[in-house]
């Protein structure tokens, strides 16, 4: 499975969302107002912080298998501050819980890891 570069991840997923968002059907927008609540911070009303959530939705993704989605959340990890470590620690649940078939999609995780913590630099 050839590696995405994450700038290309990007602008496929910014025209694609664009696109999406556009949508006049009610319930693929009711579905994205989930999705996107879901990630919002709930340490309010005594739940979980957004960087959690993150992660949570980074292991889910890798379950998955979903490669779009992984990166997504690979890049919202990183800007909420999960250092690669604590990132890594992640992806090895998602490899317990998902199996040797998520490992392609580790290591496309573990390029996309390289290209965002090398744009912190």
């Amino acid at each position: 499975m050839p590696h995405r570069p994450i700038s290309q991840f990007r602008a496929d997923r910014a025209v694609g969302q664009e696109r999406l968002l556009d949508t006049e059907h009610l319930g693929l927008k009711r579905f994205m107002n989930l999705d996107t609540a879901a990630y919002r911070d709930a340490t309010d009303k005594g739940g979980l912080d957004a960087p959690t959530k993150e992660l949570l939705g980074l292991v889910a993704s890798t379950v998955l298998r979903c490669n779009d989605c992984i990166d997504y959340h690979l890049e919202k990890c990183v800007e909420h501050g999960w250092t690669l470590q604590q990132i890594e620690d992640a992806l090895n649940v998602a490899m317990i819980v998902g199996g040797s078939i998520t490992i392609p999609h580790l290591r496309s995780a573990r390029m996309t890891l390289d290209e965002l913590f090398a744009e912190q630099r």
